[in-house]
């Protein structure tokens, strides 16, 4: 899967921020990291590239929150350095051209596909 720089995720971004129509992947907001909803369907999505560096590294898991935002904030940044970006792979819904980011967070116990979508104007370049 091709490695997707910061300029080309920002054109990702600003394609999905032309989208105005509804769709299915927009039923449910998706402006901050969650749990994917039941009414997506992963076979709706393609994958565009990951934003991951090197898939041998261990990730960091520093978080980028310069204005004292959280993980789960709709404003939180979407820094392609850090986490949770920084493990993320770009998927675009085959039905409407909207791009979003999805991970797989795995904890003790579990592991939940987690998604949010592409928003041109909380993208940062930011580096660790």
């Amino acid at each position: 899967m091709p490695k997707i720089e910061f300029k080309q995720l920002l054109e990702l971004a600003l394609v999905s921020q032309a989208v105005t129509g509804d769709c299915t992947c927009n039923q449910v907001p998706l402006a901050a990291w969650q749990a994917l909803p039941m009414t997506l369907e992963l076979d709706r999505f393609d994958e565009v590239g990951t934003l991951v560096d090197d898939p041998y590294d261990e990730p960091a898991f520093a978080e980028c929150h310069p204005h004292g935002t959280r993980y789960d904030s709709p404003d939180a940044p979407i820094a392609p350095r850090y986490y949770p970006c920084n493990i993320s792979q770009v998927a675009r819904c085959r039905d409407c051209g909207r791009h979003y980011l999805r991970y797989n967070e795995a904890g003790g116990y579990f592991t939940e596909l987690r998604i949010r979508a592409l928003q041109p104007e909380l993208l940062v370049d930011a580096l660790p």
